[in-house]
């Protein structure tokens, strides 16, 4: 099996070292860009649908290529399971829930169906007291039981039992890789109920909102925030590289108080710039430079 250096442009985690594939990395590529076709102003429902339909098409390349190739050795394998399944698998989990809970949400009745979103994140919080520890080890970038929980040696003791639908076969599993999809899967899922509140009770205050927020307002162009959320997404330093574009957008609007229409016309216009395509970055870095400068004279 041939490798080589990545040299994808793609989010912080997928580190830079000898002897990875990058077959692997090309199929994440395009499964992120299938994601931006599911039309931005379709239902939830239907992209749920869509959204699912990508998803285990993805897994299922992944698979066909890990029976075929398999790994040359524990770090790549270890890698595998930790930073490249769990894109598309957390993609699954959070897709099968949305469309689960729009399915299951009363028909008619705003306050019944709040209630019900509410009852949703109760859940999504008992999850994580119960995965208290495991999330902790994983946000905090510790690795020294990795080759417990991210090889398919120790794979016999799952910490859930997931639904068919998620591809739980031993040759193509460890015992925490579905863990930690499920975990990202969730995040991915308190902003979606966060979103669907919000738009059953218009004006009403934000379910992540404090004082502190009310007191930061966005006073630069909205071209320059927009600049800012996409590299952001593309360095990949949220929710460990898995929050969307649209979700990071949507925290800024609710963090600085401010409306973006369509942040994809807008990144569009920066692409289209001939000269110095990142001119707020480099505004920002040329400030913390001269801040710097002043200060050590």
């Amino acid at each position: 099996m041939k490798t080589k250096h990545l040299k994808i442009r793609l989010p912080h985690y997928y580190l830079i070292f000898q002897g990875y594939n990058d077959m692997y990395d090309q199929i994440i590529e395009k499964f992120r860009n299938s994601l931006q076709t599911i039309g931005e102003h379709s239902s939830w429902l239907e992209k749920a649908e869509k959204g699912i339909k990508i998803c285990n098409k993805t897994i299922s390349k992944l698979k066909k290529l890990v029976e075929k190739e398999d790994f040359e050795s524990v770090t790549e394998e270890i890698y595998f399971f930790k930073h490249i399944k769990p894109i598309p698998m957390s993609y699954l989990i959070f897709y099968s829930e949305v469309r689960s809970c729009e399915h299951l949400k009363p028909k008619a009745g705003n306050s019944f169906q709040v209630r019900f979103l509410e009852k949703e994140l109760k859940k999504v919080n008992k999850f994580f007291q119960k995965n208290n520890d495991f999330v902790i080890y994983m946000e905090q970038n510790h690795n020294y039981i990795d080759h417990q929980l991210f090889t398919r040696d120790h794979s016999s003791n799952y910490p859930f039992t997931p639904i068919p639908n998620y591809y739980q076969y031993p040759e193509f599993s460890s015992s925490h890789g579905m863990l930690w999809a499920k975990v990202q899967a969730m995040y991915k899922y308190i902003h979606y109920i966060r979103e669907s509140i919000q738009c059953l009770q218009p004006g009403s205050k934000s379910l992540f909102s404090d004082k502190k927020h009310a007191l930061l307002k966005w006073s630069g162009s909205k071209t320059s925030l927009v600049e800012l959320i996409y590299a952001l997404y593309s360095v990949g330093y949220l929710n460990h590289g898995t929050a969307d574009l649209n979700m990071i957008a949507s925290s800024f609007e609710d963090y600085f108080n401010i409306k973006l229409d369509n942040i994809y016309k807008t990144y569009s216009e920066i692409k289209a710039r001939k000269e110095n395509r990142t001119k707020f970055l480099t505004e920002l870095q040329d400030h913390l430079e001269n801040k710097m400068c002043q200060e050590d004279r």
